[in-house]
């Protein structure tokens, strides 16, 4: 529409919110459809964290927050950062925001002018290239393979870097791959990004928790980087808080005080009662946490078994979050009852019409090979989605 804006008419909606709300829909109608395509664990947010928010309910937190959070949320994100990731930071390095979308929006707000190049290995969230594109950045997408686990190598990171290279966008571990960098391929990164100083890193780390092969790498704890590195984090994955919207960012004073003065003008703070709650949720018992990682690693090890006897997927295993990213372009070009199959978008389609499971293509990740598959759900629903999935692919000829 002529009316809107140009920022507005270049910004695609969301795949993953827009797939969420036609499963929601179809469930409306009394359609049994098995929602693989939300990004979200399906635990129940921990009761300590809940008794938190009750009692600052009761204690009447119920009004304006400082927009940089609570000083005490704040502090106990330092505290988790030098415990968990031996990161030091002060409390006013802190921002906290609406979710870790909200502190990410910032950072490339807050960085990013007109023309600056990001870089960005593909397969890639869905929000960050139009991001880039809202602050009217260029994204330099770096494609990777399924055979090198969707991983960009140092080699891959300095042929893309050029003058205008403003930031790296790396999430690890990753949404949509499952991908997880280990110490020595974050090392390698670190030494090309050491020989460019104008390239900042915004470390995406909300799926750290979500990890099945040892301890989480954070980008910041490498030599000669902290003071480019926004790491961004928040308690949606890990702690089964994705409504209370709660996200943080930790980085330099004059970065983080760029994006308090933004975020003074978009939202202000945070909710009150959510944060209260997120001082629980990280200060709390971590074995909590470790539950419901154990329940992934165990959900991974189901649904990678079910879909690799599927013939003609293509499958990298993940090393963390909890999805799956199978390429399913051994399927393009069959059809079924006249619909052809040509690309990752009619294949989510189809698997919703015809499994009657919910998927979000590739497409939306900068691979239209694959699909993404979520496996925060139950076991039983894991197994019947499987076998729906199975059986609507041996209708393709």
């Amino acid at each position: 529409m002529e009316l809107l804006s140009e920022r507005l008419r270049r910004l695609k909606p969301s795949a993953t919110v827009a797939m969420n709300q036609k499963t929601k829909d179809l469930q409306a109608q009394g359609i049994d459809i098995i929602n693989l395509s939300v990004g979200e664990p399906d635990f129940n947010t921990p009761d300590h964290v809940k008794e938190a928010a009750k009692k600052a309910i009761d204690e009447n937190y119920s009004f304006y927050t400082p927009v940089a959070g609570y000083p005490e949320l704040r502090q106990a994100i330092v505290r988790k950062l030098k415990r968990e990731n031996n990161l030091e930071y002060k409390p006013d390095e802190i921002v906290v925001s609406n979710g870790a979308k909200h502190a990410i929006a910032n950072t490339i707000m807050s960085l990013v002018d007109k023309g600056d190049e990001v870089v960005i290995p593909s397969p890639y969230w869905v929000s960050y290239a139009d991001l880039v594109t809202l602050a009217e950045g260029t994204n330099v997408i770096v494609k990777t393979r399924l055979e090198d686990n969707f991983k960009m190598s140092a080699g891959m990171l300095e042929e893309a870097i050029t003058p205008r290279t403003k930031a790296l966008i790396l999430c690890s571990p990753s949404n949509p791959t499952g991908s997880v960098y280990s110490y020595e391929e974050m090392s390698a990164l670190a030494d090309v990004l050491r020989r460019h100083p104008q390239v900042f890193v915004i470390a995406d780390e909300i799926y750290e928790h979500i990890n099945f092969v040892g301890r989480h790498v954070s980008m910041a704890q490498f030599e000669g980087l902290r003071e480019r590195v926004i790491t961004v984090n928040g308690v949606s994955k890990a702690y089964a808080m994705t409504g209370w919207r709660i996200g943080y960012m930790a980085a330099a004073p004059w970065i983080v005080k760029a994006c308090i003065n933004l975020q003074g003008q978009f939202t202000t703070g945070a909710s009150s009662i959510a944060q209260r709650a997120s001082i629980a949720a990280l200060d709390g018992d971590p074995q909590v946490v470790e539950n419901m990682r154990q329940a992934f690693e165990r959900r991974k090890k189901l649904i990678v078994g079910l879909v690799s006897e599927i013939s003609g997927i293509r499958l990298a295993i993940p090393d963390g979050a909890f999805y799956i990213f199978p390429d399913v372009s051994a399927f393009y070009g069959k059809q079924y009852n006249g619909f052809v199959i040509k690309n990752s978008d009619d294949m989510s389609l189809f698997l919703l019409d015809q499994g009657h499971i919910a998927t979000v293509p590739g497409s939306a990740f900068g691979e239209d090979t694959c699909i993404r598959i979520s496996y925060a759900t139950s076991d039983e629903k894991i197994s019947e989605a499987i076998r729906r999935m199975k059986d609507a692919l041996a209708l393709l000829k």
